[in-house]
């Protein structure tokens, strides 16, 4: 039986578990969740994320574990090299994470397999989430930034609308956290930390901000989603949290486009990614 461990690599926490094939779970007893810098040196970022690995791995069989790897890009998830020239993992830009990994952990590179964090998420929804036996999938993921990842029938891949034109910026910044932090600061000169936040205000001002979130959303599955032709739409991230507070405002838009697009909200949010990334590790296997 294979042994599988889904990662979850983010800027300020990596994530892990082992994952059944049987029950297509996370075995929640090997959950572990540790802080890590993402602006530190090479060195450090490396020897933080092995000694996690490590300490989850130690007990299995190194001849047949396999890692899946949910990273952020830009990342050349093929051969497993760091592409991040701003931001997070500056530090690592260029590095073969593959190698390092797979020479400091003393298993094959073969058995290490990276994935879009965001086609992780949608990967994770599929093989034991929301949206299970489906053939065309569409993912979103609303938070601190914005994901897309469409499932074609065999695998989901990063679509990159992030930075797609949307009035006089781009989508992203209407349509994650900060946004809500922005248009509530305009509205009260007050802050807030997001949408969470925003759940305790007043009925009317909190109507007011979410209809606004709906419009922009609808305007994002109107331009760019519809042309996938999906059987489904799976909404993941924390301001999904807050569905049922933009559902009936983002269902009316659709409609009022011709869009009858079933809406499925994620089963599992922050597991998502370590069970897609452990599933995506056990298909590319096949041949293991």
């Amino acid at each position: 039986m294979k042994q599988i461990v889904g990662i979850d690599v983010g800027g300020s926490h990596i994530t892990m578990a082992q994952v059944t094939t049987e029950n297509r779970e996370i075995i929640t007893s090997t959950y572990l969740r540790e802080h890590i810098d993402s602006l530190a040196e090479k060195e450090v970022i490396l020897s933080d994320w092995v000694s996690a690995i490590q300490k989850l791995i130690k007990d299995l069989d190194k001849k047949v574990v396999l890692l899946g790897v949910a990273m952020p890009g830009p990342f050349d998830y093929e051969n497993g090299v760091s592409l991040m020239k701003q931001g997070k993992f500056i530090n690592i830009f260029n590095v073969n994470v593959k190698k390092e990994l797979a020479q400091r952990l003393s298993i094959a590179e073969k058995q290490i397999h990276f994935i879009n964090d965001a086609a992780a998420f949608l990967e994770g929804e599929i093989f034991g989430g929301a949206v299970q036996n489906h053939k065309r999938v569409f993912g979103i993921t609303l938070g601190t930034g914005l994901g897309s990842t469409f499932y074609d029938g065999e695998v989901a891949t990063d679509e990159d609308l992030w930075d797609s034109p949307y009035k006089t910026s781009i989508f992203e910044n209407y349509l994650t956290t900060q946004w809500f932090i922005k248009r509530y600061k305009e509205l009260t000169g007050e802050d807030i930390s997001g949408a969470k936040d925003l759940l305790e205000k007043s009925e009317d001002l909190r109507t007011i901000i979410f209809d606004e979130y709906a419009d922009h959303l609808g305007d994002f599955i109107v331009q760019h989603v519809k042309a996938y032709s999906p059987e489904v739409l799976v909404i993941g991230g924390n301001i999904a949290k807050a569905y049922s507070y933009f559902q009936e405002r983002l269902t009316n838009n659709l409609e009022s486009n011709n869009i009858n697009l079933p809406i499925k909200i994620s089963a599992i949010f922050e597991d998502a990614a370590i069970l897609g990334a452990a599933s995506y590790a056990l298909k590319q296997s096949s041949d293991y």
